[in-house]
């Protein structure tokens, strides 16, 4: 790497610094000579982006160093997060239908356009995650890039230091006859204005307040965790948002917790509102039944067998309590949320094969059919067969062809083979609910007989160990912004001539408040109050 000798100390100086970093001497000349203000960024110190660019590792060092590339990522993922709350995404939509019909029948084709792009499910997609990722590199590349020159240039600050450097600061004065009890006073003042106080063959460097140039840094920290927070929302083990259906009396495996936990529903309960109620009867006029509180009765249970491969569970209740909106059921870092219902869902029917000339359809056999488990094949005492030809479970009629719209006995429907005694040949019947239509001449008929209905909760299932990390950052965060936006760094410089002194002043904010201190100090001498050199151009 090249580097510039100093020409008045001698100091050797990397490529890129902009005055000497051990007298303060500028190392353009036009700048020396000119006497223009200083560019103290950094201190003048040189960055590694500025001095290095020859390996792959240099470039890729120097791309992700850039602000520019930093913003242009923040920028790109804010409008990638914008787009993602146009439609909701997939974990709002209802979860018994299928996602890329729900977003095409909802929305057209820009629902559709939107289901292909990804952006239903963006805030877990991988490229979500990799712009997130890109940014916390930015964040980190850039911050070393700057923070480590700028700890160095100031931890090694002198007293002693060129007389082009002092008149390179923004707030400058020169005094030419000034008494060495003057010059005491003003360091006396500066030190009761808290100002650490440094002394070297007269040259003298007050300094305060150099803890808030980390402020930004601080700020970087906190972002850098809070992005970390969100990149292991994308590990299982740290993060889980789930769902399940759980019908009224049955049990199942709570999703993504390996088989170790099982949740039942004892009971499912809607209260609504009194539509008598005076408070509300107005508006329950207008909207209907709208509910009050719906709630599941539900019991935990700890499966300890879950680590012995294929074994069946052995359930030990861990909780008992009700899950209400927003009053979840919290065991073991999981919490299950009261997220939807449906009411009334159709457990079993029962049916009846009859003659069809039988005015009073006196039934010849009975079978029942789980509509969770249907069988294939169901055979009566009378000798009948049934065979179950197409089964659906949610029926609707499409282009004259019957249809499910979902996996669930919302509306059940059949087509049966009935195979009377010592008949090879099947009659044909199709059978649900207000519909009972034989195939041709039939002799023989089936109908319901009876049905059993029963409520099914949807219960969220959580676990978030993301949300320390989160608010840790965000509490980083908000003490870099305390601290760089309450406190300012302050310097003043005193520079002995051979009978006066040259004074100067810089601050990274607030050069108000410094010309203030200023005053301060030489109230009562003989030195000259400082001039803001930028104003005077």
């Amino acid at each position: 790497m090249e580097q510039y000798t100093c020409e008045s100390c001698g100091h050797k100086n990397p490529n890129g610094t902009v005055f000497c970093a051990s007298c303060g001497l500028p190392l353009e000349k036009e700048a020396s000579e000119q006497r223009t203000l200083l560019n103290m960024r950094y201190e003048g110190s040189a960055r590694r982006s500025q001095t290095k660019n020859k390996t792959i590792i240099d470039k890729i060092w120097n791309f992700f160093s850039s602000v520019k590339v930093g913003v242009t990522l923040i920028f790109i993922t804010l409008v990638a997060s914008a787009i993602g709350t146009i439609f909701p995404q997939e974990m709002y939509i209802p979860p018994t239908v299928e996602p890329a019909q729900h977003y095409a029948d909802q929305y057209g084709i820009f629902g559709q356009i939107y289901y292909q792009l990804g952006f239903h499910n963006l805030y877990s997609s991988w490229w979500y995650m990799v712009l997130i990722a890109l940014i916390g590199i930015s964040i980190v590349v850039a911050s070393i890039d700057r923070v480590v020159p700028l700890y160095k240039a100031l931890k090694n600050q002198k007293p002693t230091r060129h007389e082009n450097f002092l008149r390179g600061q923004r707030l400058f004065s020169e005094t030419e006859t000034v008494s060495s009890e003057e010059k005491q006073e003003v360091v006396k003042k500066l030190r009761q204005l808290r100002y650490r106080v440094t002394e070297e063959n007269g040259h003298v460097l007050a300094e305060k307040g150099r803890f808030s140039r980390w402020g930004p840094y601080v700020n970087h920290i906190g972002l850098i965790v809070f992005l970390l927070g969100a990149l292991l929302r994308f590990v299982p083990f740290m993060y889980i948002d789930d769902y399940v259906w759980v019908r009224e009396g049955e049990t199942k495996v709570v999703p993504s917790t390996d088989q170790q936990y099982y949740v039942k529903n004892e009971d499912f309960i809607v209260e609504t509102y009194d539509e008598n109620d005076e408070r509300y009867k107005e508006s329950l006029a207008k909207q209907g039944v709208v509910p009050s509180n719906f709630q599941t009765n539900a019991v935990v249970y700890k499966n300890t067998n879950a680590k012995i491969p294929g074994a069946e569970p052995e359930l030990e209740v861990l909780k008992e309590d009700s899950i209400k909106v927003n009053h979840p059921l919290k065991f073991d870092g999981f919490a299950l949320y009261q997220s939807n219902y449906q009411l009334n869902e159709f457990k079993s029917m029962t049916f009846r094969v009859h003659r069809t000339d039988d005015p009073d359809e006196k039934a010849l056999g009975t079978f029942q059919i789980d509509l969770m488990d249907p069988k294939s094949e169901y055979t009566l005492d009378n000798g009948f067969r049934v065979v179950i030809d197409q089964y659906f479970p949610d029926y609707y009629m499409s282009d004259g062809e019957p249809r499910s719209q979902s996996k669930y006995p919302k509306n059940p429907a059949f087509v049966f083979f009935v195979y009377p005694p010592n008949e090879t040949e099947p009659e044909i019947s199709f059978a649900g609910i207000g519909r009972n239509v034989p195939s041709g001449d039939n002799e023989y008929k089936i109908g319901i007989e009876a049905f059993e209905m029963r409520d099914v909760t949807g219960l969220t299932v959580k676990r978030d160990y993301t949300l320390p990390f989160i608010a840790l950052g965000g509490l980083i965060f908000m003490i870099g912004v305390v601290q760089g936006m309450y406190w300012h760094h302050r310097r003043i410089w005193i520079h002995p001539t051979e009978n006066g002194l040259l004074l100067a002043g810089h601050t990274n904010k607030n050069y108000f408040g410094v010309k203030k201190d200023i005053e301060k100090i030489i109230e009562g001498t003989s030195i000259t109050m400082v001039e803001d050199q930028q104003e005077k151009k």
